[in-house]
């Protein structure tokens, strides 16, 4: 008989896309997940679909996030004059050079 080293099951729950499956981790990656669960107030599941995620999609999934995280960082700068004045004049400036190519 041959000696399978892993096991996976999966099981379809819901109607909102998501899979169920069992995996085996070691004791110092159970640890880890625990301890990032609760720093970041986050599931040990939301931490692996996110793993595998950047795994799989890698700078996609790191782009998503730091946009995520540098959302309203400048939100109590103060000296940056008139912003959306800025914002329109480089729209401006892109819709130009759109209407040429």
């Amino acid at each position: 008989m041959q000696r399978i080293d892993w096991m996976v099951y999966t099981y379809i729950v819901g109607g909102d896309g998501m899979v169920r499956t069992q995996i085996y981790i070691d004791e110092a990656q159970k640890t880890t997940l625990d301890r990032l669960s609760s720093e970041r107030h986050m599931t040990v599941s939301d931490l692996v679909r996110r793993a595998i995620d950047e795994f799989i999609g890698g700078n996609e999934v790191r782009l998503q996030e730091g946009l995520r995280r540098s959302f309203g960082i400048w939100k109590n700068r103060h000296g940056l004059g008139e912003t959306g004045r800025y914002v329109r004049g480089l729209r401006r400036q892109w819709r130009t050079r759109k209407s040429r190519m």
